[in-house]
């Protein structure tokens, strides 16, 4: 029997990352029944983290929050012992939001996640970036989690990451209590400081609704809150690899919490013990929407057809669309590969018909030569 180890991302706007590990193996098992599939749904530490956490046999737990613009959002974290999986995507992230909000939007909403985990008894909390609708530094996040930012006149300063310009005070003596005892630890696969031409600010501030006055303003709080919490915690973080990420969450962990950065790939590896699943696995099948250049840096798929090459497991990679070519793909692990758009051309189409397409795609990855191959080699070992 042939065992094949599906580990697919999500396929953005079109299925998650499990409805994509179930389609195919649909087409796969309708092909050759005899094949022994297992499905472990990835990510990267953005939006589906805590869902593959899950998948993995992680306890889901539910949670009510403020979303990015203060209004109530449902979420939910993953549990497992003492450890939890918390996505930011999930809480404040920018596909919650009908209305950008550049300099108002917060990251409070996670930090009351948070704190949910730790008060039911977390000392290890994983923390996915990805995803983020605001530029608020962790701030809101923080206050949050009980810290307290004051302004010149000895009040808190409101919400959201343009306020923080008139921030003068970080008290954080008022943080939840459990945080002295925690391990936070960043998912993280971005590399921007907080500040400067590469920073939160810079790079992802227009793509949260920021215009030229917007960045400019964020620019200028930025600061001020990097000021701010160097005055109390006596070091600047603001420069260190990951403090930008999550619209400068990355800097509120990292210089308040004392978190730690991960690869947000190889965290999540690690919480679905991949490594363990990939032992007894003779292909391993993996992908996402768009299989392209951002894919090679970190990337989930890559990730993943990293760790089988190093098992010496042969990957086929399925995507919406490919603008990689084969022998790159073939560097990471990739032996062959498959999109929807060569069975459907029409972008819209692809994304409304993916579950059936990805049926079709495992059909043909059944019947391919590289899974008879593996079905006469483990024929053979047997």
């Amino acid at each position: 029997m042939t065992r094949v180890l599906l580990a697919p991302d999500k396929f953005k706007g079109s299925l998650t990352a499990l409805q994509v590990a179930d389609a195919l193996r649909d087409g796969m098992l309708s092909a050759d029944p005899s094949l022994g599939i297992v499905s472990l749904p990835v990510a990267d530490g953005g939006d589906g983290t805590v869902a593959a956490a899950v998948s993995a046999g992680w306890e889901p737990v539910e949670v009510s929050c403020h979303g990015p613009t203060g209004l109530p959002v449902e979420t939910s974290y993953a549990r497992r012992g003492t450890s939890a999986v918390v996505e930011l995507a999930s809480a404040v992230g920018l596909e919650l939001v009908d209305s950008l909000d550049p300099l108002g939007a917060s990251t409070f909403g996670l930090g009351t996640v948070m704190a949910h985990a730790l008060s039911a008894g977390a000392d290890h909390i994983v923390l996915g970036l990805g995803g983020s609708a605001s530029t608020d530094g962790g701030a809101g996040m923080l206050q949050a989690l009980g810290a307290r930012i004051q302004g010149a006149d000895g009040n808190d300063v409101v919400r959201g990451g343009g306020a923080l310009r008139g921030a003068t005070r970080l008290d954080a003596s008022g943080l939840h209590p459990a945080l002295r005892r925690a391990r936070i630890q960043l998912a993280c696969d971005v590399d921007n400081p907080l500040l400067g031409p590469t920073g939160a600010s810079a790079v992802y501030g227009p793509q949260k609704g920021a215009g030229p006055q917007d960045l400019l303003h964020l620019d200028h709080a930025m600061k001020q809150w990097a000021h701010v919490v160097r005055s109390a915690i006596g070091r600047d973080l603001s420069g260190v690899a990951g403090a930008g990420a999550g619209g400068g969450t990355g800097f509120g962990a990292l210089a308040v919490l004392g978190a730690d950065v991960r690869p947000g790939i190889g965290t999540v590896l690690d919480l679905i013990e991949f490594h363990r699943r990939l032992a007894s696995a003779d292909l391993v099948v993996t992908g996402e929407g768009s299989l392209d250049e951002q894919s090679l840096h970190g990337k989930a798929p890559i990730g993943v057809a990293l760790a089988a090459r190093s098992a010496g497991v042969p990957v086929v990679a399925v995507s919406g669309r490919r603008t990689v070519g084969t022998d790159t793909l073939r560097e990471y692990g990739v032996v062959d590969s498959y999109t929807l758009s060569d069975l459907e051309p029409d972008t819209a189409t692809s994304m409304r018909d993916a579950a059936d397409l990805l049926r079709r795609i495992g059909e043909f990855i059944a019947l391919s030569p590289v899974v008879r191959t593996t079905i006469h080699t483990s024929e053979g070992v047997s």
